[in-house]
């Protein structure tokens, strides 16, 4: 009998930094070079859009250089061989998961897009984003990136928490476990008696809170993962 148990699986920087993007909160991650406060939060954009645009311009074509590995293949892998649904959440801005073929929720939205703080319109961001670009529906001065930045809500949370609701297992893969509301989706997932598994490189900081843990790079840890499941289904 196929296996067609619903997987939801939310991802973390921990799956892109094999790919040549780095890791946020590790000990020389991004965050340790840049004061959020200044470039990722809504009043430091007020403050200084020049400042927040040149930030996020240098992340865009780093972004753009990148290519999917072994890790975003086998999940792109899953979601098309598994005979029950694969749900894809990432907390990542990168367009990775697209570019191996899958498709992700992207609750902390992404480089690649811009919005209008004015009318909220989005588009497809160019590689070079200023802060007197006009939005294309308004034209109001005053695009940003389409990014959830800190004290703003994430993005697509009732789609999201709909699907923890009705996952059979719930994966998350290269997280930290120190951002929230992505921290608590184990215990929504639990809550609803999904089987949880965390894979990382290292235990994150809500590691006990799951069922079964898989230690290791996502480039080699990922791909087994999937082909476990694969195999049984």
């Amino acid at each position: 009998m196929q296996d067609s148990r619903k997987i939801v699986i939310l991802t973390g920087a921990g799956v892109s930094a094999e790919s040549g993007l780095g890791i946020f909160r590790d000990k020389g991650g991004v965050w340790t070079k840049y004061d959020l406060n200044e470039v990722a939060t809504p009043e430091g954009f007020a403050r200084d859009p020049v400042k927040v645009h040149d930030f996020y311009n240098a992340r865009r074509a780093n972004a753009a250089t990148a290519r999917p590995n072994a890790a975003h293949f086998a999940l792109a892998r899953l979601q098309s061989d598994h005979p029950g649904e694969v749900v894809l959440i990432t907390q990542n801005v990168d367009a990775l998961h697209e570019a191996a073929g899958a498709t992700a929720i992207h609750m902390h939205g992404r480089l690649d897009r811009a919005t209008c703080s004015a009318c909220t319109a989005c588009w497809d961001a160019p590689l070079v984003m200023s802060a007197d670009d006009p939005c294309p529906k308004c034209s109001a001065p005053q695009t940003r990136p389409d990014i959830v930045w800190f004290g703003e809500v994430p993005q697509a949370m009732d789609v999201i928490a709909e699907h923890l609701t009705t996952a059979d297992v719930f994966a998350a893969i290269g997280t930290s476990g120190q951002v929230y509301p992505a921290a608590g989706f184990v215990a929504e997932a639990a809550r609803s008696g999904a089987h949880t598994i965390e894979i990382n490189l290292e235990p994150s900081d809500v590691a006990g809170m799951f069922d079964a843990q898989i230690d290791g790079a996502a480039t080699t840890s990922v791909p087994a993962w999937v082909d476990s499941v694969l195999n049984t289904a």
